[in-house]
Order: C-alpha cells, then sequence, then structure tokens
C-alpha cells in the first residue's frame, strides 16, 4: 500500500507511452488466457504491463517489454478482494495476514476494524492504517459504526460522528462499516440515520448488518441508505434483500457459512450486485481453506460459471467501493494478477502485486515487511478491578425451588438459547453442575472503566473441571471466563491479565495452556502457523477438561454478543437481545 490509493501521474503517462507503443512495457505476459470480468468471457490475450499498472490487454504481437513471460495457456486473473473481514478473527495482525492470503492470489480485503475500535477507539484504527500502509496487500477499511455494539456493555472507547467524520478523510478508508443496531435504524433513530449520512457527506458507503429483516422493516432499513448485507442464511432472504436493491454479500466464514444455500444467487443475470466475504476466519482455516479464494473454489465445484465467481471476488466488490483501478484485468488498472494452472481450483502458480512478483506456487517470494509503528495504543489493554473475596459469587435465588436463566449456545452458530433450570446452590451462591452439563459464566470489564461484573451460568460446553478464560469477547471485549470452581475462574482472569490477553486454560492452581494476544488482547504478531498451534493446543487442552463443543473459545467469545439473538452476558448482566434490555438472572414467577 502506498499514502493515497491512486498511481500518481508520471506512473500513468508511461502507462499511456506503453499502451501506445511508444516506449517498451516492463513485463509481457504472453499467449494467457484473460477472465474478463467485463464481459463473462475467457479470451486469449496477453496482457503488457508499465511498472504498477497494465498498460494493455489484447493479441500484442509486436508488444516489446524488458521481461516477457510465456504462460502457455494459463489462465489470468484479477487479484481478489475480500469485501467484509475482520482480520482481528484470524488472531493475527495485518502483515501476517496478508503472508497468508496473498499467496493465494488475495490481493486486496475490505477490512472492518470493529473490535481493535472497541478496545483502543480512533488510536486503534489509526494502528491499523499505518501498520497496512506498506504492505503488499491493498487493506481497505470501513469505519466502525457501532462502538460500543450497545448500551448493555461497557467497550474500551464510544465512537460518534464526529469520530468517524474524522476517519472518513483517511484515503485508505472506504465508507461506514456494518451497522449492527439495526433495531434502532429501524425505529428511525437519528443518532444511527446521522452515521449514514456523515459516509454520503464524503461520497462513500455505509454497510449493512440485517440478520432475518423482512418486509416493511428491511425496506424501513434500506431506507436509511444501507448500501449492503452479509448476513443472509436463506435463499429466500438473499433474494429479498437483492430485489430490495441491497448489495448481497454471501459470507463464508468459520462458523457462518451461507455459500451453499445462497448459490442460485451466484449467477451472472445479477451482475454488480452480488460479492464474496469472509467476515471472520480462524487461523485453521485461513490455512488450510484459504480467504476469499476459498469461495470462488466452492462456488466453481457447485456449479457456478467460473468468471462470473472471480467477478463476486474481484470487480463487483471494487465497484460497490469504488475502489480505484481495482478488480479487472484491463488497460489502467492496477496489475494485481494471480496466474492460474487451474481455474476450476483456483490455485494460483503466480501472483502479480502492483506489477511485482509476490508469490509463487503457493509461496511468497520474499518475507512481509514487519512495519514498525506506535502500538502504545493496543498495548497494556487488560486492567482489571480488584477482585473481592465475593466478587465471582452468584448469590442462591431466595426459594429453591425458583429458575433461573441459562445461556446455551447452539452447535454451529453464533445464535444462543435462553433456558430456564432450578440451579446447584452451594453455601448460600449458586455452583456450577457438570452433571448437568452447567458451568459458572463471568465476563468481567477489563478497560479500566466501569469494573463491571456480569454472572451467570451456560450449558453445553461439556467442561467438568477447571475453567477457560478470552480477552476476546464480541463485540466489547471484556473478560469472557467460563468455569467449574471459583480458584479456576480467578486463576484464568490473573493470567489473562499477565498475558495482556489471549487465550487459556486452567484448573486449580495449574496453567493448562494459553495462546498470547498481546495487540488488544485480540491479535499477535506472531506468523499464524504459530498461532494455529497455540490455538490448537488450547483446544486440547480444554477437551482434556471435558469440553465436548467443537471451537470451544470462538463460542466463548461470543456469549457475550449483545446483537446477536438470544441471551447473552455483558459485564452489566444477562441481556436479552430480542427485547434489548438486562434481565435478572432469576426467573420472575
Amino acid at each position: 500500500m502506498s499514502d493515497v490509493p491512486y498511481p500518481n501521474l508520471e506512473a500513468v503517462r508511461r502507462a499511456v507511452d506503453v499502451a501506445a507503443g511508444r516506449v517498451a512495457g516492463d513485463l509481457l505476459l504472453r499467449g494467457g488466457r484473460v477472465l474478463n470480468v467485463f464481459t463473462g468471457r475467457i479470451e486469449r490475450a496477453d496482457v503488457l504491463l508499465a511498472g504498477a499498472l497494465i498498460a494493455a490487454v489484447g493479441r500484442l504481437e509486436d508488444a516489446e517489454a524488458g521481461e516477457v513471460l510465456d504462460l502457455e495457456g494459463a489462465w489470468i486473473s484479477p487479484g481478489l478482494v475480500d469485501g467484509h473481514v475482520h482480520i482481528e478473527s484470524s488472531l493475527v495482525s495485518a502483515a501476517r495476514y496478508a503472508e497468508a492470503v496473498l499467496p493465494r492470489g488475495v490481493t486486496g480485503i475490505v477490512c472492518d476494524p470493529h473490535e481493535i475500535a472497541n478496545v483502543a477507539g480512533v488510536a486503534g484504527v489509526r494502528w491499523l492504517l499505518a501498520g497496512s500502509r506498506d504492505l503488499p496487500l491493498d487493506v481497505w477499511v470501513t469505519v466502525p459504526s457501532c462502538v460500543p455494539s450497545t448500551d448493555l456493555e461497557t467497550a474500551g472507547a464510544e465512537f460518534g460522528v464526529e469520530e468517524i467524520d474524522d476517519l472518513l478523510a483517511d484515503p485508505w478508508v472506504v465508507g461506514v462499516a456494518e451497522l449492527m443496531s439495526f433495531p434502532d435504524v429501524v425505529k428511525g433513530d437519528v443518532a444511527q440515520l446521522a452515521k449514514v449520512a456523515v459516509a454520503e457527506a464524503h461520497r462513500k458507503v455505509t454497510e449493512g448488518h440485517a440478520p432475518g429483516l423482512s418486509g416493511r422493516e428491511l425496506q424501513a432499513y434500506l431506507a436509511s441508505g444501507v448500501g449492503s448485507d452479509h448476513e443472509s442464511t436463506s435463499l429466500a432472504e438473499g433474494r429479498e434483500k437483492l430485489a430490495a436493491g441491497a448489495f448481497l454479500m454471501i459470507r463464508e466464514g468459520s462458523v457462518t457459512r451461507d455459500l451453499d444455500a445462497l448459490m442460485p444467487l451466484v449467477d451472472a443475470r445479477y451482475a454488480d450486485r452480488v460479492g464474496f466475504v469472509t467476515d471472520d476466519r480462524l487461523p485453521n482455516d485461513l490455512l488450510d481453506e484459504g480467504g476469499v479464494d476459498a469461495l470462488v473454489r466452492r462456488a466453481i465445484d457447485a456449479g457456478a460459471d467460473p468468471v462470473y465467481a472471480v467477478r463476486c471476488a474481484s470487480w463487483n466488490t471494487a465497484r460497490h467501493y469504488a475502489l480505484p483501478r481495482r478488480g479487472a484485468v484491463a488497460p489502467g488498472y492496477m496489475a494485481d494478477i494471480a496466474v492460474l494452472d487451474d481455474l476450476s481450483g483456483f490455485r494460483a502458480s503466480l501472483v502479480l502485486k502492483s506489477g511485482r512478483p509476490v508469490a509463487e506456487n503457493g509461496r511468497l517470494l520474499s518475507g512481509i515487511p514487519m512495519i514498525q509503528v506506535d502500538d502504545s495504543a493496543v498495548r497494556a489493554t487488560v486492567r482489571l478491578p480488584e477482585l473481592g473475596a465475593a466478587a465471582l459469587r452468584l448469590p442462591a435465588p431466595a426459594s429453591p425451588d425458583v429458575r433461573v436463566r441459562v445461556i446455551r449456545p447452539l452447535p454451529g452458530q453464533v445464535v444462543t438459547e435462553a433456558r430456564a433450570v432450578v440451579p446447584s446452590v452451594h453455601g448460600g451462591t449458586v455452583v456450577a453442575d457438570p452433571g448437568r452439563d452447567l458451568a459458572r459464566l463471568v465476563c468481567l470489564e477489563r478497560h479500566g472503566r466501569s469494573g463491571g461484573i456480569g454472572l451467570g451460568l451456560v450449558e453445553g460446553l461439556g467442561l467438568s473441571r477447571g475453567a477457560l478464560g478470552s480477552s476476546v469477547g464480541h463485540d466489547h471485549h471484556n473478560l469472557m471466563l467460563a468455569g467449574v470452581d471459583e480458584a479456576s475462574l480467578r486463576l484464568a482472569a490473573a493470567r489473562l491479565a499477565e498475558l495482556d490477553g489471549g487465550f487459556v486454560v486452567v484448573e486449580a492452581e495449574r496453567v493448562l495452556a494459553e495462546l498470547p494476544l498481546p495487540l488488544a488482547g485480540l491479535v499477535s504478531d506472531a506468523p499464524l502457523a504459530e498461532v494455529r498451534a497455540g490455538l490448537d493446543a488450547v483446544e486440547a487442552a480444554a477437551r482434556d477438561l471435558g469440553v465436548t463443543a467443537d471451537g470451544v473459545m470462538m463460542t466463548l467469545s461470543f456469549l457475550g454478543l449483545a446483537v446477536i439473538p438470544a441471551l447473552r452476558l455483558t459485564d452489566r448482566g444477562l441481556v436479552d437481545v430480542l427485547a434489548a434490555r438486562l434481565v435478572p438472572f432469576e426467573i420472575d414467577t
């Protein structure tokens, strides 16, 4: 990335001269098959490069270049652009993320740094921008719109229209990120509508988040000016949102996998209205399956037209965000190119970024620069309140037959159920009951602000002893702890504070496994493979404590997400998401 997303005038002038044949180009890709995202056809053509730009595409028998590469019929694809991704979900920095996706032909992403912003505010977003600017991966940013996500939690910062307006002035910021407070938008809340208005004042887009919205509610949400949605999980929902004018982002993350249900919409009849996104991808899926390239492969395998599948991960996204000179193999476009020996498998044998080879046969040609920027805004972010003797104790109900609310996560989903049970009580406090698969759940404010402690129960993790702890707690990112005994819960909290964030698995007085995430308590600057190994060790240790849930640390991190139904726990207490209010632990009979 450079300081601005446009090539300079001298670079453009030279590309024009090369295209006109007045001077020689730098590189000629001879004898390839170009995926033309404008016509939907695969065309035999040569591609002539002038520095970072494509100068000409076609039968260029008389073209001259400093270097000629005979592709012998290989396919030439535009570099892919992921239209909506939270880098933080990969648990690594932008530079480490680039190491994973560049060899796969992904040359750009549109990142929503929502998690960083909820911990470190504007300074956190600027840290991400500064650390991405010189990477061989375009990292476009949308300004987080929900910091905090609700008024039922304590985050590390608050974003109003003033903060959003300030960040929108950055040339690498392309819009306002998903407006998750959709009930308030539908109600016509002026504070939410103003976020769309300020994006429009900058001539930039506002992204949507409208899970399950239909009918008049969907119409009201889109009437605000929100331009997209990535939450469709059914064919009917996707069709309705397309018909209403939304740019339909089809998502395939680690937990939310929607491509199969929406595959009939991966069709050229929908032109530029469909894009591919990954949203949240964990290290193992990023390494094993890839980024947005995984959606292209799966779509082709399911029968989609290959050119249109590529278009959904390149030109359509670039057009939606008005990304300059990105998303196509055509004159004047950036020379961000993936050369493919296997189109159906979308395996890149060569990747060019800004006209320079950056990867061959799945491997980087040189290391990604670890850019040194001021990271003080994202360091030392775990600041816990004093935990007195009774701080983590959950008082027993006044009557032994009173039922209490329990959170039960649903396997393979981010939604939860609200259950009602008669709790187990010992010494006047509610305790875990492994025999009924009930563990203690704690949300501990960690930004040094309210000092709030939310207490409850969670069912279905399989935890039989010890405790799990995470400083990743969507979207407020307070500590989320699940445990069987108080000593283990306290140790998990203390160790997370010592690590300055991460994941831990403990039992009694022993730390069984841990993964440090010292940057905002969310990400690491270690290589992705190393982070994956640490996550695997944490998950294995959790299984040794009886955990049966797959990806339990991800599950734990979402138990505080107060914008997805049904019941959640924040530092302020239990949240009934559909009612948008705090509710008591005891159920009023």
